[in-house]
């Protein structure tokens, strides 16, 4: 297979299903079902350009450092986990070439916010077999991703057969806190096996009761700690002041089901993700707990 004017080349005799023009390599029956599911129905929820703030902007910024941040004009980027296009967005508005990629149906949401052109393609594919010649991706980007793969260590292997010698990988993982052993882990038993519609319209019917009270008691530790151990909501008054209350019910939503449907949830430590790197023949330049738990910056050497 050879898309002639794709700025990736993809492995020859590869087989390959067209579905609403995008090319799709796996089995839409996967572990990451839920995640098409949610980025239909929260199909704009995070892009920048939707919430008028610059809040993926600075994640990505941060994750990537400010070289690799002043270099993304002209580099080939695999955006892997892409979902509905928060980075996307960002990426392209920086003048990347951008492969997006992700397992789930997802990839219908992504394309309809930002349309493949010359400089974007956007595949349904897995991490684990990925179509790609190797060696080929100045960087590769994959954020909010290596906590729902069955294996991150060898997901870190198989992205590191993606990046060019002294490419860079940019990954991010969740890592344990003891909101996990609250009644969060009652409703995810339960969520992560119902049909989507069901979990959402659960939700909707349980977020005018627990929404206003994590509003109310944002400032307050002790009430905010007693409130997550019965509350099934992720909310953002505190981390994310900026977004009005429209934006933080959408991303309560959108996290919560998130949380509660992913089919695994693998956590991480420094030393681990250190190790995965190492192993994977990096060379680690940054590696800190940041945002959603541990961020890292590696070269390929």
């Amino acid at each position: 297979m050879q898309f002639s004017d794709s700025f990736v080349k993809f492995k020859t005799h590869v087989t390959f299903l067209i579905k609403k023009d995008i090319p799709r390599f796996i089995d839409e029956k996967n572990y990451a079902a839920s995640f098409g599911n949610q980025w239909s129905y929260f199909p704009k929820t995070q892009l920048d350009s939707y919430t008028c703030t610059t809040i993926s902007e600075t994640r990505l910024k941060r994750c990537l450092g400010e070289t690799l941040w002043n270099q993304l004009n002209g580099c080939n980027v695999l955006e892997v986990g892409c979902g509905a296009g928060r980075f996307t967005e960002i990426l392209l508005k920086n003048k990347a070439n951008v492969a997006s990629v992700d397992l789930s149906n997802a990839v219908e949401t992504n394309a309809a916010n930002f349309p493949a052109s010359k400089n974007h393609i956007i595949i349904q594919a897995d991490i684990m077999s990925l179509p790609f010649i190797e060696k080929q991706f100045d960087i590769v980007v994959c954020l909010g991703v290596l906590q729902h793969t069955p294996d991150p260590a060898l997901t870190v292997s198989n992205l590191s057969q993606q990046v060019k010698e002294n490419g860079y990988l940019v990954i991010d993982q969740y890592i344990f806190n003891k909101s996990y052993l609250s009644l969060r882990l009652v409703y995810r038993q339960l969520f992560k096996r119902l049909p989507a519609k069901f979990s959402l319209l659960i939700l909707k019917n349980l977020s005018p009761l627990f929404l206003p009270l994590h509003k109310k008691f944002k400032h307050s530790k002790i009430l905010s700690l007693v409130l997550n151990r019965f509350s099934p909501f992720v909310t953002y008054y505190t981390a994310l002041p900026e977004l009005n209350d429209e934006l933080q019910t959408e991303w309560a939503m959108l996290d919560t089901f998130d949380t509660l449907t992913d089919w695994n949830k693998n956590f991480g430590t420094l030393k681990s993700i250190n190790h995965i790197l190492i192993e994977a023949g990096f060379e680690v330049k940054s590696c800190t707990l940041n945002g959603n738990g541990i961020e890292a910056l590696a070269r390929k050497i």
